[in-house]
């Protein structure tokens, strides 16, 4: 095997030094001008108070600096080794940015020029072969800062099922913290596990003095027995481990008997594999919970399944629960929370509220009161539809809020389907005679028995794990979606496998005629609420789309969004703008339109222009100040092919 003269240096555990960076991380509470957490700040609002980069200049924006992320080195160098997609959003404190890479490692860099100042590696590809569900792919590192001293840490939870922290300085481990600088995961969660099936790929959130952990598990699985979800509490300066919060309820814990037949005793998942806000103020962090095992199939979990599918608000000193909401019972349709809310603070009716909103899958957005868990505005229980499937057990209704309206396509019917020409109705309508047109929560079927159930949202439609964000100065929501279908039905699994039945592959995606999507644009689009009024305050396709696709050109639509690519594109707001990932117009292809980055006027949706990237961009943009110049950086590339892993820093000539 090759070793390069980095890799040496990194093998041995040595932090690279580069001359003239900024090695020190400020000791003053958070500025305007840096970004401190995943989302911004704790409240996850991916807001930033800057406004050197306007309406008037976004397209001027060029790359000041880009930094090759240095998975690519070990990808190179050993061919077993298949890193997924740059999908990291940095931290910027004190002149320095924190990264991880798709491979777990940590890089520090010079804020102005994206030069090295340390790289940790904990080597993780040398201890497992593959990371669970996602394989190689690492969304961001944390940052604790001593309230007694000025001890900084950048904090990872590691594809291996370890929780490292570095010193922000100088990229070395601490001796006391854990076992020799490291929590083994792996120990904790109170139930034998295998390894194989567990690993930690999301940013740990940090609240006052605790390290708040949570998990991403496969998803497919043959047996009913799955790790459990459950979320734990660290000790920021021991690594010991404070508390755990039982997703899935156990022994006489609140919740339980909606776990019929005992069936918490072997049931999994139900994990917290998006990014968690805290409120500091309160000390409460806010778990947005996924599916159970398995994710369309439930006979063996009757019941309504609490803290799957939830938002649950805990105390992140003690780990008790505060408050909790249930937003799909027994979940059968992979509705599952991939993203943390949005906390801000609105004025509804005359009466201030410090509000959570959280967005979902299923493209509802839940509003509550943060402190309280009272929702703003009524949130029904509706009657559904209850399914045929052996052994399964239904939840005679669902919560549907009353405000806000939902942001893309729930449910299907024949008035979605295309209509631009006459000739491609009628083939769309021939199509989705194939399945069954349903109302959001319609369970599937038995394959053989009855057609295959389109369900919209289906999966990664909605809102996925790049979230929404807010402007805390006008109390918006910025959401962006993706109207996405998949036919589903259930296959039995035969013993040995315990399971009972799931789908083949997840979902089946629905073609539309000639390759078009199925059903009317906007495929794509960016959805602003205004959370004073509950109220939808503009919607803008977000893309071109298919609008070039020969059976369309001739009709010279505008916009429909979409661009190639699988979500809908991260967010970030600035006192200016509203800049989201990809959804580039007036381009050759979708293709093109997805390796850029796009601006929006922020009080009606006007598109503002797009900026060319070298490569699709995967990872949150974000947003800080450095020598009196503002840059927006985002992690693009990776996943295999020729598109290197990057950081890319864009600034104004």
């Amino acid at each position: 095997m090759r070793h390069g003269r980095w890799w040496r240096c990194v093998g041995l555990g040595v932090w690279l030094m580069v001359a003239g960076a900024v090695g020190t991380v400020s000791a003053q509470p958070p500025v305007d001008g840096e970004w401190h957490h995943y989302g911004a700040d704790g409240a996850n609002t991916k807001y930033s108070p800057l406004d050197q980069i306007t309406a008037e200049n976004f397209s001027d924006l060029e790359i000041a600096w880009r930094w090759t992320s240095v998975s690519h080195e070990v990808a190179t160098e050993r061919d077993a080794i298949d890193p997924g997609l740059f999908k990291a959003t940095p931290l910027m404190i004190g002149g320095v940015l924190y990264v991880s890479t798709p491979l777990g490692q940590v890089a520090a860099l010079h804020a102005g020029t994206g030069e090295a100042v340390w790289i940790y590696d904990p080597h993780s590809y040398d201890r497992i072969e593959r990371p669970a569900n996602i394989g190689w792919q690492h969304r961001g590192v944390s940052y604790w800062k001593d309230s007694e001293s000025d001890d900084a840490r950048i904090v990872i939870a590691t594809h291996d099922l370890r929780l490292i922290a570095l010193n922000a300085r100088t990229g070395g481990l601490y001796p006391n913290f854990g076992d020799n600088g490291m929590v083994d995961l792996s120990q904790s969660l109170e139930r034998e596990i295998d390894r194989s099936r567990i690993t930690h790929s999301t940013p740990v959130a940090v609240v006052r003095n605790t390290l708040v952990v949570g998990s991403t598990l496969t998803d497919q699985t043959t047996t009913r027995e799955a790790p459990p979800g459950h979320v734990r509490g660290f000790d920021a300066r021991t690594g010991a481990m404070k508390w755990i919060f039982h997703t899935i309820p156990q022994g006489d814990d609140f919740g339980v008997d909606s776990w019929q037949n005992e069936s918490w005793r072997y049931s999994g998942h139900t994990n917290v594999w998006g990014n968690m806000p805290v409120d500091e103020e309160l000390g409460y962090v806010y778990l947005p919970i996924s599916t159970p095992t398995n994710d369309w199939y439930g006979g063996m979990r009757h019941g309504d399944n609490l803290f799957a599918e939830s938002i649950v608000a805990v105390d992140a000193e003690t780990g008790q629960r505060v408050w909790h909401f249930q937003a799909v019972h027994h979940g059968l349709w992979d509705y599952d929370f991939p993203t943390g809310g949005n906390l801000l603070d609105i004025t509804v009716d005359g009466r201030d509220i410090k509000a959570i909103a959280q967005t979902s899958k299923q493209a509802f957005t839940y509003v509550f009161d943060r402190a309280t868990g009272d929702p703003v505005w009524p949130i029904e229980e509706r009657p559904v539809a209850a399914g045929n499937a052996p052994g399964e057990w239904y939840s005679p209704t669902q919560p549907f809020p009353t405000k806000p309206p939902a942001f893309d396509l729930q449910g299907i019917t024949v008035d979605d389907l295309i209509d631009f020409t006459p000739e491609l109705r009628e083939e769309a309508i021939r199509i989705a005679e194939r399945g069954q047109l349903s109302p959001m929560f319609t369970p599937p079927n038995v394959r053989g028995d009855g057609r295959p159930m389109i369900q919209a949202p289906g999966t990664g439609g909605g809102v996925n794990w790049p979230g929404s964000a807010v402007d805390p100065e006008t109390g918006r929501l910025f959401v962006p979606s993706q109207t996405r279908l998949r036919a589903v039905e259930l296959i039995e699994y035969a013993p040995p496998a315990t399971v009972g039945y799931f789908t083949e592959t997840w979902a089946v995606p629905v073609p539309g005629p000639r390759g078009l999507p199925l059903t009317k644009p906007p495929y794509k689009r960016v959805t602003a609420i205004d959370l004073n009024t509950g109220d939808h305050a503009w919607m803008s396709p977000h893309g071109d789309g298919p609008r070039n696709h020969p059976a369309l050109k001739p009709l010279n639509l505008p916009a429909l969004g979409g661009h190639s690519g699988g979500n809908a594109g991260g967010p970030l707001v600035t006192k200016t703008l509203l800049i989201v990932n990809s959804g580039g117009r007036y381009v050759a292809d979708q293709a093109e339109g997805a390796r850029s980055m796009t601006a929006y006027h922020k009080d009606n949706g006007e598109y503002l222009g797009s900026v060319t990237l070298p490569s699709v961009p995967n990872g949150n943009p974000m947003t800080y100040l450095q020598d009196g110049t503002q840059y927006i950086v985002v992690a693009v590339g990776g996943g295999g092919g020729s598109a290197t892993p990057e950081l890319i820093a864009l600034a104004l000539p």
